[in-house]
């Protein structure tokens, strides 16, 4: 993405002097602010138009809540990262923003230069969780590994097969590792992580990282 030129971002919050303060932060921080909404289906009708990289996105909106806006826009471009910053940090909204494929939860209480690093990871994949927030989300997911799979087709095709490689990569990001922990722990470089990761989304089908340590649980991997 940053190959590219400048990330492009899009800051959606109904509130104009806080969504205008964090474009105008972006900006000067030098990420392209392609667009700005103050409301759900303006929001949903302007990323399209934009096709921003990150969407930093409230999740408390009118006409449209913001997990119905991150679910609509995903599902259009799963290439698209959303950092929600919000001011609640429940659970119940924290999982829910994830589960709708959120990248990663800020709250609001976040300093400037907690956003701008948070953005920035952001759009290389990495989930970004305010602290405390990250092991809330690996353990809802490691519960959900445990609930009753649905019973399998017994025409469904077998799980591809990883390299090895691929396996540790996988093995670390279901840890939590971001992928400059991941290259320095494994002695290769952060483009070379993203391409083990982006193979594996292929392989196995997947959207984005979350669905990934997803995966990566229920296979008991994030215990080795």
């Amino acid at each position: 993405m940053n190959d590219k030129g400048p990330i492009k971002v899009m800051v959606v919050d109904d509130h104009p002097m806080w969504r205008d303060a964090v474009a105008r932060d972006l900006a000067e921080s030098g990420f392209d602010v392609v667009a700005t909404a103050g409301d759900g289906d303006q929001a949903v009708r302007r990323a399209k138009a934009a096709d921003p990289d990150v969407l930093v996105l409230d999740l408390n909106l009118p006409v449209r809540p913001g997990v119905q806006v991150c679910k609509e826009l995903v599902g259009h471009n799963p290439a698209l990262r959303v950092l929600v910053l919000s001011a609640s940090g429940e659970h119940a909204d924290v999982l829910e923003a994830v589960k709708s494929g959120a990248t990663g939860y800020l709250l609001k209480s976040a300093s400037t230069e907690e956003l701008l690093d948070a953005v920035r990871r952001t759009a290389v994949g990495d989930p970004v969780f305010t602290p405390g927030l990250a092991g809330l989300v690996l353990g809802e997911y490691r519960r959900l590994a445990t609930d009753p799979a649905p019973t399998t087709d017994p025409d469904q095709p077998r799980a591809p097969q990883l390299t090895e490689r691929e396996t540790e990569v996988l093995r670390l990001v279901a840890k939590g590792l971001s992928y400059k922990q991941i290259a320095e722990r494994l002695v290769i470089s952060h483009r070379t992580v993203q391409n083990h990761v982006q193979n594996t989304l292929g392989k196995l089908q997947l959207h984005n990282r979350v669905e990934l340590v997803r995966y990566a649980i229920e296979r008991g991997l994030d215990d080795e």
